[in-house]
């Protein structure tokens, strides 16, 4: 593999990947990925920013001859063209911060509402989805490694926007049948539409939910324009004049992209959130259940609260906490830890309104400090590590509960399936999509599987 050509150089691998090329632990972790994704996305359809979504592309002309229609999720009726399908699906499993995780992006709620749309739209094998979703999520987290996500972060980019349309291209274009050449335009064009910033942190704009759902649309997009000739810059990665590494980041390198590409798989490192909240902050939740077991509850009134971040993560979530929108309550280090150490959870019923402006949370949360730590800067974000401390009560958590690192992960998973389609009033629905992701034939099977 060419190290100094890495846009060719993935193009090219992806083309040339088959079903041998998957290895089984590759294979159950992309199929632990769909079953993750489509539970959060069918969770998120009825939140406020998906509806709006979905009425914005519903209000559009249809498209004459229109080949193949994708579905949204959940739904046995409502048909839009991929792209638009991919659009509404991305925001809906980002759409409650229970989607999965990776070198501080979001590959779930890119790839698959693409991958899954047109592969329905196409009637792709289940095969050739697994195969897609695989290279999606691989060629995301590479990319977002070699731009230093920390660094990439600092300068207010949310990498879920800048990197998804490319995990998302490589995707669409391998269920394409895309030659080698036009996958390479198909990364160009997929680049180049690259984009979101984290100014949604100021208010707790709708913006982030946008981001995924923005990033699949671009990315089917950039496949479908490839297909039919329309070239992209097929050095786009690495090229120096207005190539995308310099552009997002002043502290990338090439290596991470191609280093051990095909057998050193990053996809396996995902990590799957318990929790509705931003990942970042998933080890405070960990460390407060922690310390109300040691402490027998939640802390008094007289006992000092502290809290040991990073730089990146003091920065995107360690702002002081006021009641306001459901978002600013899920990237608040101190909104989370605070309602973590009174419920000893941070699940959905905790970001809802009533809770998110319950006076006892707020007062709790305004009295935590955070403490800059320099060794966890050295941990994050290969580890999404942190420390909380009620009084003399310090709980250390160098990996949250949704890592690799925790043996009881997948079953974690499946138990929070489960619960999003009890509150969807759908309990059945998690088990027909389980059995759906492990035997079925293909999209049409997944999507049929917990359509209501």
């Amino acid at each position: 593999m060419d190290m100094n050509a890495p846009t060719r150089t993935l193009a090219e691998w992806s083309h040339g990947f088959s079903g041998a090329d998957l290895n089984d632990a590759c294979r159950h972790a992309t199929r632990l990925a769909i079953l993750d994704t489509l539970a959060a996305g069918r969770y998120g359809m009825p939140e406020p920013w998906t509806k709006m979504t979905r009425e914005m592309v519903a209000a559009l002309p249809p498209a004459p001859g229109t080949p193949g229609l994708a579905r949204l999720w959940g739904d046995k009726q409502a048909t839009m063209r991929p792209a638009d399908a991919a659009l509404v699906n991305g925001v809906a499993a980002h759409a409650f911060e229970l989607d999965d995780f990776s070198a501080k992006l979001h590959p779930g709620a890119v790839v698959l509402p693409a991958a899954l749309a047109v592969a329905e739209a196409r009637g792709s094998s289940m095969e050739d989805l697994l195969i897609a979703t695989a290279l999606g999520y691989e060629t995301m987290i590479r990319i977002s490694l070699a731009l230093d996500p920390n660094m990439a972060r600092l300068r207010g980019w949310h990498l879920t926007g800048v990197v998804g349309p490319l995990g998302a291209a490589i995707a669409v274009a391998k269920l394409m049948n895309l030659t080698a050449e036009q996958t390479t335009w198909a990364l160009g064009l997929a680049a180049t539409q690259g984009a979101g910033l984290f100014a949604f942190n100021a208010d707790g704009a709708m913006s982030k939910r946008l981001h995924p759902g923005r990033a699949a649309q671009s990315g089917i997009m950039a496949a479908e324009l490839a297909a039919r000739g329309f070239t992209g810059p097929a050095t786009v990665l690495e090229v120096e004049d207005g190539g995308y590494l310099r552009a997002f980041s002043d502290d990338w390198k090439l290596e991470p992209i191609t280093d051990g590409l095909g057998q050193d798989w990053c996809l396996l490192d995902v990590n799957f959130k318990p929790y509705a909240c931003c990942g970042s902050v998933h080890c405070y939740v960990d460390a407060a259940k922690q310390i109300r077991s040691e402490i027998g509850g939640a802390p008094t009134r007289d006992q000092p609260i502290r809290a040991g971040v990073a730089r990146v993560v003091d920065v995107q979530c360690g702002y002081d906490y006021k009641p306001g929108a459901v978002l600013n309550s899920q990237m608040s280090l101190r909104y989370c830890l605070a309602v973590a150490l009174l419920d000893g959870e941070a699940l959905p019923a905790q970001f809802r309104d009533d809770r998110i402006n319950d006076p006892a949370v707020t007062a709790l949360a305004q009295r935590i400090e955070l403490v800059p730590d320099p060794e966890l800067d050295q941990l994050y974000p290969t580890h999404y590590s942190g420390w909380a401390e009620v009084g003399n009560t310090r709980a250390f958590i160098k990996d949250p509960a949704g890592s690799t690192a925790n043996p009881n992960r997948e079953a974690a998973l499946r138990q929070k399936a489960h619960a999003l389609f009890a509150d969807l009033n759908h309990p059945e629905g998690a088990a027909r999509l389980e059995a759906a992701v492990e035997s079925g034939s293909g999209a049409k099977d997944l999507l049929d599987s917990f359509a209501a």
